[in-house]
């Protein structure tokens, strides 16, 4: 059996959905698609992984079920207990959604730096959400922090669990789930897979299922070019939300990434915008910068290779931002 199936119980085998026991099982078994009108000729083929199709809309939803998964298999989180997370939007409605189902109370810690759309989805799922005012609307490390603070502090107290995304190794195996599908998907070589990097999770669990696959491809790493850390080792403000923290994330292993781009934000908005108007996925600005870099490796790879990105999200989460407006 090949490693992907065990995550398709829930599929028949023309894909079609069969009833399910829980609202947790609508996480996973996500479409990948070719891109057909943005890629130039003389490139590469190019799949995306439509991860809007997760329970909240986004690939986050895989690593908050592991990371309360994880906790739960140890005992480190029982019921009557509290979570707690800070989170730019994805990753706390993906932990508000399994929170509510598993019957857990979730305190969250996020920022105005966040589109509205993610908080009101964390609050409409039962969240408790505390604020931290940013600066100018800008993504930046002193932001990041303090949020790390805050949360921290919250997860003091008693009877509470730190899922603390950027340093739990569980959210990882959710990732390679998500890889062991693309290998399964794509049936054949995968020459290079890019993927932007915020806590790491996405391209260390697809490295993983790709190196396990016998996969010989070449892993990219992305990230702004305002916050070029990985790059050029200097950071700086962006607002490509769950991306570019600032410093290199605990979990990103040096060993499982082949080399470090840095993607103009300008670029990702217009990939994004594109995306849209013409191969109908319609993603964030994370999307657009996977898209963006996806598309200068399939210029340098040439026809007859295939490179993968992931489409994080849906672009429900950014209507207020102008992203779709151009």
């Amino acid at each position: 059996m090949p490693p992907g199936n065990q995550i398709s119980m829930n599929l028949r085998k023309d894909n079609v959905r069969v009833k399910s026991s829980s609202a947790l099982d609508a996480i996973g078994n996500t479409p990948i698609v070719k891109l057909q009108k943005i890629v130039p000729d003389g490139c590469a083929d190019i799949y995306v992984k439509l991860e809007s199709h997760n329970a909240t809309g986004s690939k986050k939803d895989r690593m908050a079920l592991s990371m309360i998964e994880g906790a739960e298999k140890r005992g480190d989180l029982r019921s009557g207990m509290t979570v707690v997370e800070y989170t730019g939007g994805s990753t706390g409605s993906g932990l508000a959604f399994i929170c509510a189902v598993k019957g857990y109370r979730f305190r969250v810690v996020s920022s105005d730096a966040f589109g509205h759309e993610k908080l009101d989805t964390m609050r409409a799922l039962g969240a408790e959400l505390e604020v931290i005012e940013s600066k100018d609307g800008k993504i930046t490390p002193e932001l990041i922090n303090r949020m790390i603070d805050r949360a921290t502090e919250i997860a003091s107290e008693p009877d509470t669990y730190f899922t603390n995304q950027l340093s739990n190794p569980d959210m990882i195996d959710g990732f390679e789930k998500m890889g062991q599908e693309i290998v399964e998907q794509i049936g054949g070589p995968i020459d290079a897979f890019c993927d932007s990097v915020g806590t790491a999770g996405s391209l260390m669990g697809v490295s993983r299922a790709l190196k396990a696959a016998g996969q010989d491809t070449l892993v990219v790493a992305l990230e702004p070019a305002t916050s070029p850390i990985l790059t050029a080792g200097t950071k700086g403000g962006h607002n490509v939300e769950g991306i570019g923290l600032g410093f290199v994330p605990e979990l990103l292993d040096k060993n499982l990434y082949d080399e470090a781009r840095a993607i103009d934000e300008a670029e990702a908005r217009r990939t994004a915008l594109r995306l849209a108007r013409e191969e109908g996925i319609f993603a964030g600005t994370s999307t657009g910068m996977n898209v963006a870099g996806a598309i200068e490796i399939a210029k340098e790879l040439g026809p007859g290779k295939t490179v993968v990105a992931i489409a994080c999200d849906t672009g429900l989460k950014y209507l207020s931002e102008g992203l779709f407006s151009g």
